[in-house]
């Protein structure tokens, strides 16, 4: 009886160290928080820090894009959470737009970002609706500004667009 228990038990923790590295091959984690934060979430114990996330809203209301990222990036540091990569890559958005061009870097950063939200959020839908600030609710919509930004078109050169008004 004794044997059989043992072999079970080793069993058990045989196929939950297989279960863990199959999840580490397709989640792909950077580091650790990454990973402690994946395995929160999945247990549905994952937490945005809050105060972080209002440090975030605070410098990306003031234009400071930089250091929203960084806000954003310490309240949610497991990358996690649908909301806070929206915020993130609106951020790219905003500091990668001017008028006469727009950063290539930076929006290829934020669309990086924004498929993250699309991936969390659930069905593959994220609306931000409480945040009047905003000139683009949705990560589609945010997706598409920034996928159209980054390609040449020919109204880039239309000296008209020196008038668009940022989203």
């Amino acid at each position: 009886m004794r044997e059989t228990a043992v072999r079970a038990v080793g069993l058990a923790l045989a196929l939950t160290y297989a279960a863990f590295i199959g999840w580490l091959f397709v989640s792909r984690p950077q580091n650790v928080s990454q990973i402690t934060g994946g395995l929160a979430a999945s247990i549905g114990a994952y937490q945005v820090d809050a105060r972080h996330f209002e440090d975030g809203l605070r410098f990306f209301r003031n234009e400071q894009f930089v250091e929203a990222r960084a806000a954003f990036g310490r309240a949610d540091p497991a990358q996690r959470d649908a909301r806070t990569q929206f915020y993130i890559a609106y951020s790219f958005y905003r500091q990668g737009w001017g008028r006469a061009f727009h950063d290539d870097a930076l929006y290829e950063q934020g669309l990086a970002a924004v498929d993250r939200a699309i991936a969390l959020a659930p069905g593959g839908r994220l609306v931000i609706d409480d945040d009047p600030n905003l000139l683009m609710h949705s990560a589609d919509e945010l997706r598409a500004e920034l996928d159209a930004g980054r390609e040449f078109q020919a109204s880039d050169l239309n000296p008209l667009r020196l008038f668009t008004r940022r989203k």
